[in-house]
């Protein structure tokens, strides 16, 4: 299997990072894992940390060339961060437990398998179009989705950043996963937080990367959303 991989974090206006960004692979398969540490509740950057961990680690160790199923893989290992995250507060007698979003995929035998849970988003492009992405778990996707609010409106809603499902929580994950998505030569997968997606147009995505490498579109991405943000620039 062969591909290009690029991954950056930055701070942006914010005091702390909060996201954390991993990957890992074996001869047959490749695991990418993007969190976001959810602001306004204690230690965001820990659970994303111990989810990112938590799941490069499970799969170091039951890819040994491959996994069975890639699709059980990420449900069972987002809701074990989960429980782990849970084990973490109470170790530490924490009265929250830290709470983080969760995008992570795994391709494997030209497939890719994608699951999340929040609005960390994943995009699937092919031929400079979005062929696929994930849905926000989020109070304005909701009023998106049931007519109470126009999509172009979203992004300045006042509870856009009001996450419906995250891990950390108080009842476990609701992880959604992919279909098993097929893919082609030239693809690219981009996962990222919204302090990328939430700067951009759909348009600005797709245009940039179809005209320069993984390794050159996604700097320039990061540099646009960050200029578009300007001091309200969150983690990204």
């Amino acid at each position: 299997m062969k591909f290009t991989i690029y991954q950056e974090s930055r701070q942006g206006a914010r005091k702390v990072n909060q996201d954390r960004v991993g990957y890992c692979y074996s001869r047959d398969a490749l695991l990418m894992v993007v969190a976001d540490g959810l602001g306004g509740h204690l230690h965001g950057e820990v659970a994303a940390q111990i989810t990112v961990q938590f799941l490069t680690e499970a799969f170091q160790h039951e890819a040994r060339t491959r996994l069975s199923n890639p699709a059980r893989f990420l449900h069972d290992g987002i809701t074990d961060a989960h429980h782990a995250l849970a084990r973490y507060a109470a170790g530490r007698n924490l009265g929250e437990t830290p709470r983080t979003t969760c995008v992570a995929s795994v391709v494997q035998d030209e497939i890719a398998t994608w699951a999340h849970v929040g609005d960390s988003r994943l995009y699937h492009l092919r031929n400079g179009g979005i062929h696929a992405q994930t849905r926000d778990h989020s109070k304005v996707q909701w009023l998106v989705d049931t007519g109470r609010l126009r999509e172009e409106a979203a992004g300045r809603h006042p509870e856009r950043n009001k996450i419906l499902n995250c891990l950390g929580g108080k009842q476990p994950p609701q992880v959604e996963l992919s279909r098993a998505n097929r893919l082609a030569d030239g693809d690219s997968l981009i996962l990222c937080t919204d302090g990328l997606w939430g700067a951009l147009t759909p348009g600005m995505l797709t245009s940039v990367l179809a005209t320069q490498g993984i390794r050159k579109a996604m700097p320039a991405l990061l540099d646009l959303a960050q200029n578009r943000a300007g001091k309200a620039c969150d983690n990204l």
